[in-house]
């Protein structure tokens, strides 16, 4: 649980909260407006694949350098794509963007050299720290295996002791992103990289995608592992050390600060009033969409699916009882979840996180949620969430019956606790911000005395 202490002078007069980290027993100091006296940041630097939210590590990207510059701090946002984000430059941050395409998007052959090590993108980061670097800037990577590629890391290897990487997935410790044998349907505990892991056929396309993802992650391992002088690995949940350890990774290296949350609707949704299930995110094999679509069919249950993916196809042909909505703003999705009974959480893989989970609570929205689910055994304890096996048909159909069934005050009860105690699971916007600087400021020495900046900020394209 998330616990903000009273707020209290320090030493120097300021207000200053304690946050303790579920779980982890680890505290940080933190001031009422978000600003430590000490030390001053010169600048964030936020690195990551896109600069338009195609997914939650990009989402929480853009949200950070928003609220950043909320507090005047000076951001660069470092890009793969074309960085046409017109609300990052209304807000004055500086991008500099690669002008590239992801690797589903490139030339096959293209993709498969610059998906291991691209070189513009290191070149890109280069340039941009002999320009601008200065003492007191500190580094945020938040993704990197769509564009980037793991050169990002040789290429802020000059600043590795005031970098920070985020751990939004599994691509730091595993080489297929999930600890998940795709064929198996199994969770994964083999070594990664080791014998019996390259000798596995566990990607999803196949084992000649699987060597090259091995590949990739060796040089991962090479840069990020094996240099301890990067600053700390962020976690989205505690559960998620016990797999980067087992990839070789130090624990001191690794800290939690869980998500931020905003609720999709302002009021409680009346889940007892309604009879709709709904799925919210990427439909893909891992996310458990097929699942979702088997279980609602033999319970005769009714689905709203929100979202898009390669199995689009599948939900559309599903049948009347299931709707195809595509994907949807957050404003959207608040108005379509008021007719939902509960969200269903079905993810194959050890889901880290699950924001839409708690996103949903809430909102009011009881879950119906995989077991592996990091928060399955918090949400369900607390009386907001039921956890099954959901790649069981048989008894995900049956949760899903008995759900329909389940009186509707007993629903209002369970909707009620998760509006009230979900925010309990994860951070506010403001927490999660001054959890991420306190952690910058930590990695800059408080002895640095700021000096002149040489060059502009590097804006415009690299080709």
């Amino acid at each position: 649980m998330n616990d903000i202490g009273q707020l209290r002078p320090d030493e120097n007069g300021s207000a200053v909260s304690t946050l303790r980290w579920p779980a982890s027993g680890r505290y940080a100091k933190v001031w009422r407006d978000g600003i430590a006296a000490r030390p001053v940041l010169d600048r964030v630097v936020i690195i990551d694949d896109y600069s338009t939210a195609r997914g939650g590590a990009t989402a929480l990207a853009v949200l950070s350098a928003k609220l950043f510059r909320g507090l005047g701090i000076a951001v660069t946002y470092i890009c793969g794509d074309d960085g046409d984000n017109e609300e990052l430059v209304s807000l004055d941050v500086a991008i500099v963007k690669l002008n590239s395409r992801d690797l589903l998007s490139s030339n096959r052959v293209k993709a498969f050299a610059t998906g291991i090590h691209n070189p513009a993108a290191a070149s890109m980061i280069s340039a941009w720290l002999r320009a601008n670097d200065t003492p007191r800037t500190a580094y945020h990577v938040h993704g990197w295996h769509q564009i980037l590629s793991p050169a990002v890391f040789d290429a802020l290897t000059p600043v590795a002791d005031r970098c920070v990487v985020h751990a939004h997935d599994f691509f730091t410790g595993c080489p297929n992103g999930a600890f998940f044998d795709y064929r198996a349907q199994d969770i994964c505990r083999r070594r990664p990289l080791g014998t019996s892991c390259v000798a596995t056929s566990c990607d999803k396309r196949s084992y000649a995608q699987k060597l090259w993802r091995t590949a990739r992650g060796a040089n991962l391992f090479r840069a990020l592992r094996s240099r301890p002088a990067f600053g700390k690995i962020i976690l989205l949940h505690e559960k998620m050390a016990e797999f980067l350890v087992g990839s070789g990774y130090r624990p001191e290296r690794l800290i939690t600060i869980r998500n931020p949350i905003a609720p999709l609707t302002a009021e409680r949704v009346a889940a007892e009033d309604n009879e709709e299930f709904v799925f919210i995110g990427r439909l893909d094999e891992e996310k458990g969409i097929e699942d979702a679509l088997a279980a609602v069919r033999s319970a005769g249950a009714r689905l709203c699916v929100i979202g898009d993916g390669p199995l689009m196809p599948k939900v559309v042909a599903a049948g009347d009882h299931v709707r195809a909505m595509g994907w949807q703003s957050h404003a959207e999705i608040g108005r379509i979840i008021r007719t939902a009974r509960a969200l269903v959480m079905p993810s194959r893989y050890p889901e880290p996180f699950g924001l839409v989970a708690i996103e949903a609570a809430r909102s009011g929205l009881p879950v119906i949620m995989s077991k592996g689910a990091f928060l399955a055994e918090e949400m369900e304890r607390a009386g907001m969430a039921i956890s099954c096996n959901t790649m069981d048909e048989e008894a995900f159909a049956a949760t899903l019956t008995a759900f329909r069934q389940m009186p509707d005050e007993d629903v209002r009860l369970m909707s009620d606790r998760a509006f009230r105690l979900s925010p309990n699971l994860a951070t506010t916007h403001e927490e999660w911000r001054d959890a991420l600087l306190a952690q910058y400021r930590s990695l800059i020495p408080t002895h640095v005395v700021p000096e002149p900046r040489g060059g502009a900020i590097v804006q415009g394209a690299f080709r």
